[in-house]
């Protein structure tokens, strides 16, 4: 399959990317910076990703991030600034694929899970939340055989590394990146998946 990884360039994007090389699948990395350039908050790079890459059979996003931020002291500006790329960024994404991708082909986006709530978090899990009513609503929609799912990480491992933090609590990127990959390989659609340390 042809399959367009977005967010590439990161930590869980790189993961997933190499996962989907490794089983034989054709990867085209996008991310904001690179041969291929999206970025979820701007719409019209998502067309011209379309665009310039015909004939996808699966898209992947894992450029997916909210901030945190205080719900009382945070301006309105900086509480919402998840929105735009995060929640309607990868819904615009799912609906302009559908329009792009081959019969068949598969839509896989990025929520998240808190494992239990923690400061400056609401925001970002009113976004996870509302992704994932929107993948399990939208996935019945689908025309031409299209599916829609989302893998709803918690903490990664290198990613709390980088951070500079305890990483025991996180997943390795690779166990998160074949749980991307499943999906993408699978047939199922509406499937709302998290991946936290056991």
């Amino acid at each position: 399959m042809k399959i367009v990884v977005i967010g590439a360039s990161g930590i869980v994007g790189t993961a997933v990317a190499e996962e989907l090389t490794g089983r034989g699948h054709e990867v085209v990395r996008a991310s904001r910076r690179g041969p291929v350039v999206v970025d979820m908050a701007e719409p019209a790079t998502v067309e011209e990703l379309f665009r310039s890459v015909p004939d996808v059979d699966a898209v992947v996003c894992c450029a997916a991030n909210a901030p945190t931020a205080d719900l009382v002291e945070a301006p309105d500006d900086e509480f919402l600034a998840g929105l735009p790329g995060k929640l309607l960024g990868q819904v615009r994404l799912a609906r302009a694929a559908l329009h792009h991708l081959r019969d068949g082909g598969s839509v896989t986006l990025t929520g998240g899970t808190f494992v239990e709530p923690m400061p400056g978090g609401s925001f970002g899990a009113l976004v996870n939340a509302g992704l994932a009513a929107f993948v399990e609503a939208a996935a019945g929609e689908l025309p031409r055989g299209l599916r829609l799912n989302l893998v709803a990480p918690g903490w990664v491992r290198e990613s709390l590394e980088a951070f500079g933090w305890d990483p025991d609590p996180g997943v390795p990127a690779a166990e998160v990146a074949r749980v991307y990959a499943d999906l993408v390989d699978g047939t199922g659609t509406g499937q709302v998946v998290p991946v936290t340390a056991r």
